[in-house]
């Protein structure tokens, strides 16, 4: 086993630059999460008092596990599974976390490739003029069409499947960070112009007030819990991704300053889509809301009655597709290097054979809203389903299990070895407090976002 992992480490392909590091690992954690549910959430639950309890979230639950996966991907230089296998000091089964997070990142794959399907659907429509109506009655009728048509969900999905495939067939130099180092630039020009087109509505004032004035009446226990969870979702923890991007890491590489960056551009992008977005909706007067409503009901409506609102559309939806790109490109990238690393398939048929189970697993999330949609398992829809038991099993129990390995397995010799660079980097203290964060904190902090997603608390 030692000595295969060993010839695989030396064959690795990696990230080539810091920059390649930074827009890779971005491109993770940036996905559609950042332009429907972040902005909406802040808004409506007291504005920068509610940043202010998701920053402090991030630093005690989010960002010590980023910081703890993506340092055993790059120490161990393999898979997830392979990863815990050569790093775990005792005969305890951390290896199951690795295969916990693939599970997890093959389900979410299943009904997330779906909802990006929706995305690149409507750049077609957006580029078509065809959903460009003032009327949500008319983007509601548009959207509702394209999910109940089975035909369409299924060819718009294996459509992204394939341009994913393609991108991965290519390798991670010449493929994952090629692209990233490409698209996240471009997503931020994207949401910069957008967002200075929205600050010169008349409504920007409320739709800046909406995203940003402290109401800290609103912070309840609830609203705690809401941002708690954000912290931990929003940088793709839990799921293998960053484990697996870490095995891709300079071995030069400043680990908590590249994470403590993502961390805040994530940050940053979910603001400029407010930004881009709310003083739009507040200046002709539609309700704030999130998720696909937002997206495909009310941006078409807006857009619609915006001076060059058709390309505005076209480039929301474009930017929209980006930051759902690079997320799935760090998702299935988690089967794919298990298939060529652990069974020993070549990069190209690993990633067919991933293409071609996701076909399989995803057409039951497509159809949920057709042709299977009267078909459910614990009255939840295939969709569903996959969602939840990605969202509130799998993810928070592989967050959790990463920090007790780290905090009680690993230790802090290890872990302060490794986060130094080999003692190349001046960072005592604070892998001192991280490993705290990880050995007591970021736990039992997970462990009630868990309870909490299973209706327990």
């Amino acid at each position: 086993m030692g000595q295969g992992t060993n010839s695989t480490a030396k064959k690795r392909d990696g990230f080539s630059s810091s920059f390649g590091v930074l827009a890779a690992t971005l491109g993770s954690a940036v996905g559609l999460g950042n332009i429907w549910k972040f902005p909406s959430l802040t808004g409506a639950h007291g504005g920068a008092g509610f940043l202010l309890v998701y920053l402090l979230s991030t630093l005690l639950i989010g960002l010590p596990v980023m910081i703890a996966e993506i340092t055993l991907g790059r120490k161990a230089k393999a898979n997830p599974i392979t990863a815990l296998q050569t790093l775990a000091p005792s005969a305890l089964p951390w290896w199951l976390i690795g295969a916990s997070g693939v599970a997890a990142a093959f389900l979410i794959l299943s009904f997330y490739s779906e909802v990006v399907a929706w995305v690149f659907a409507y750049v077609a429509k957006a580029l078509g003029g065809s959903i460009l109506s003032s009327s949500p009655e008319v983007t509601q009728s548009a959207f509702s069409a394209l999910i109940s048509d089975p035909l369409q969900s299924l060819l718009w999905q294996w459509g992204v499947l394939a341009f994913i495939g393609g991108i991965l067939l290519c390798g991670v130099t010449k493929g994952i960070e090629a692209i990233t180092k490409k698209l996240m630039p471009l997503l931020f020009l994207l949401l910069l112009l957008l967002g200075a087109v929205s600050l010169s509505l008349e409504g920007a004032r409320a739709g800046l007030a909406f995203l940003f004035s402290p109401q800290f009446d609103k912070i309840s226990a609830s609203v705690v819990l809401t941002a708690m969870g954000l912290a931990f979702f929003k940088l793709s923890i839990g799921m293998g991704t960053m484990m697996t991007y870490g095995s891709y890491f300079r071995d030069d590489q400043n680990i908590p300053a590249t994470a403590f960056r993502v961390m805040s551009a994530d940050l940053c992008v979910s603001l400029l889509a407010g930004i881009a977005i709310f003083p739009a909706v507040f200046t002709f007067g539609f309700e704030p809301s999130s998720g696909p409503s937002l997206v495909f009901i009310t941006i078409p409506a807006v857009f619609s009655q915006i001076p060059l609102g058709h390309g505005l559309m076209v480039v929301f939806f474009v930017l929209t597709a980006i930051a759902a790109t690079g997320a799935m490109l760090s998702l299935m990238e988690v089967p794919v290097v298990i298939l060529h690393e652990r069974f020993g398939l070549a990069r190209g048929k690993a990633t067919l054979l991933t293409l071609m189970l996701l076909i399989v697993a995803g057409s039951g999330a497509a159809l949920s809203h057709s042709t299977l949609a009267e078909f459910t398992v614990w009255n939840m829809s295939l969709f569903d389903l996959a969602d939840y038991l990605s969202s509130n099993v799998l993810l928070p129990a592989g967050g959790i299990f990463i920090a007790l390995f780290v905090g009680w397995s690993w230790g802090l010799d290890r872990f302060r070895q490794a986060v130094s660079n080999q003692g190349r980097l001046s960072n005592a203290a604070l892998a001192n407090v991280i490993f705290f964060l990880l050995r007591y904190v970021s736990p039992l902090l997970i462990l009630i976002v868990m309870l909490r997603g299973l209706g327990l608390i």
